[in-house]
């Protein structure tokens, strides 16, 4: 696998460690035991992916006989195993599978291809086609669902508090775009870099749902994971990009801890810097620019978010002031002194980061 120069290896999962933290402590011990098996899958894999890059990831590239702008996906078996990628059960263009998460797993690659060809003219992960593999049936209840650099890979779920990792479509966009990350800006993965990278996975995972259901704005429940909590549990999501700290309040998987703006901005060294939690400041502010502008989120405000993580200008460490500037002269850039800088402009303002 090629990626942008300085690369460096991130191990991006959907479910954030503070959460299956709380529920390694849990009262019951299966709940506990299902948790600190998750987290020590988890560590396992980001130590695996980190000595894999440090002797050098084999290059992946499309087969010959693929066609340009056309997805080219696999998806794998583990067979709860944890053995990548597994056994091949689905390639580009064959028959639906009798397994349904086989069939959510290769839709919701093609969604994301979509919404990344059609919306912005990039070919895949990495623009050159990148072919998209994703293992399915990860483990025995595993609950979670990653991007290790190189591929997906989505769990079942416990049943009592997580579900199929494959049944929410922009958990598939959110891991993906870390993959998109990878490839451009290539944000390092602590503080508010770190949220930042995982903020542009929310945005465009919900962006990938909104336009496979053709909803706009003002339509979007603009939550990331509705569906992936099973129904015991008092939540509707993982995250609220709407209302962030709002998506859940459980006895078992306690309150959601996102601030939406940088008065409730968490200072911590878990979580790599509270990567998961404080995403919700950036990621309020592209709700309240793609609701302020209305119509199909992907096209304006979406435009904008893109070209910030294409532009080259986004540096790895990048903050959320810097974030928020290059998104202001984005924005002028390519609609001048409209609509869209106000719009821009105001949620910014809304969630108080300032443009420099």
């Amino acid at each position: 696998m090629t990626t942008n120069g300085g690369f460096k290896p991130v191990f991006c999962t959907i479910v954030p460690p503070h959460v299956l933290d709380k529920l390694a402590r849990n009262e019951d011990p299966a709940l506990a035991r299902y948790a600190r098996r998750t987290l020590e899958r988890d560590a396992l894999e980001r130590t695996r992916r980190r000595l894999t890059t440090v002797v050098g990831a084999p290059a992946v590239a499309p087969p010959a006989t693929a066609e340009a702008g056309k997805p080219h996906r696999t998806i794998y078996d583990a067979r709860h195993n944890t053995d990548l990628p597994g056994d091949n059960v689905r390639e580009e263009g064959a028959d639906t599978s009798g397994d349904a998460t086989v069939n959510r797993a290769y839709d919701g690659l093609g969604a994301t291809f979509d919404l990344y060809l059609k919306a912005y003219g990039r070919d895949s992960i990495d623009g050159a086609g990148l072919p998209l593999d994703a293992t399915v049936h990860y483990d025995r209840d595993y609950n979670n669902a990653f991007w290790n650099g190189e591929q997906m890979v989505f769990g079942d779920g416990d049943g009592e508090i997580f579900l199929d990792f494959t049944l929410p479509i922009d958990v598939i966009g959110h891991e993906l775009t870390h993959g998109v990350t990878q490839y451009t800006a290539n944000l390092a993965y602590f503080g508010q870099s770190g949220a930042l990278n995982e903020s542009l996975s929310d945005v465009f995972g919900s962006l990938i749902k909104q336009y496979s259901l053709g909803q706009t704005a003002d339509e979007a429940d603009w939550l990331i994971g509705a569906g992936l909590l099973a129904p015991s549990v008092t939540g509707t999501a993982l995250r609220s990009m709407k209302a962030p700290g709002t998506a859940y309040d459980d006895d078992v998987l306690g309150k959601d801890p996102q601030p939406a703006t940088m008065d409730d901005y968490v200072r911590t060294g878990r979580d790599n810097g509270g990567v998961h939690i404080n995403s919700g400041i950036p990621n309020h502010a592209f709700y309240l620019a793609a609701t302020a502008l209305g119509g199909n989120a992907w096209e304006r405000a979406g435009q904008v978010w893109y070209d910030v993580l294409t532009g080259g200008n986004l540096k790895e460490d990048a903050l959320f002031e810097d974030f928020a500037t290059l998104t202001h002269k984005a924005a002028r850039a390519r609609y001048g002194d409209g609509d869209e800088l106000e719009a821009v402009t105001k949620a910014w303002e809304q969630v108080g980061v300032r443009t420099l």
